[in-house]
């Protein structure tokens, strides 16, 4: 098991998602915030479970895609991963998101 180390920027990210779906439903937005703290759980036992970031070509940057968010992170250290953005599928990457 690695450590997972979430950036600030992915705290901003999940701050964020968590007040736009709560303009609907506080409780849809709990379950998302929830399922999206889980996926943190997921890479600590398997850091290489998700795929390279295909537009970053960059074999430490991966992600796990958990309902309409990817959760995007790296691998720095042999023992310790960085959540380094979080953010909806619908939208663009770009080198300033990462």
């Amino acid at each position: 098991m690695v450590k997972v180390v979430w950036t600030q920027r992915a705290l901003y990210d999940l701050e964020d998602i968590g007040e736009y779906i709560s303009k609907d439903s506080i409780k849809y937005a709990k379950l998302t915030l929830e399922k999206l703290m889980d996926t943190a759980a997921l890479i600590a036992k398997n850091p290489l479970i998700g795929r390279i970031v295909p537009e970053s070509n960059d074999v430490s940057i991966r992600e796990v895609i958990k309902g309409s968010y990817r959760v995007i992170y790296q691998i720095r250290e042999e023992h310790s991963v960085f959540i380094l953005t979080v953010f909806h599928s619908a939208r663009l990457l770009s080198d300033g998101n990462l």
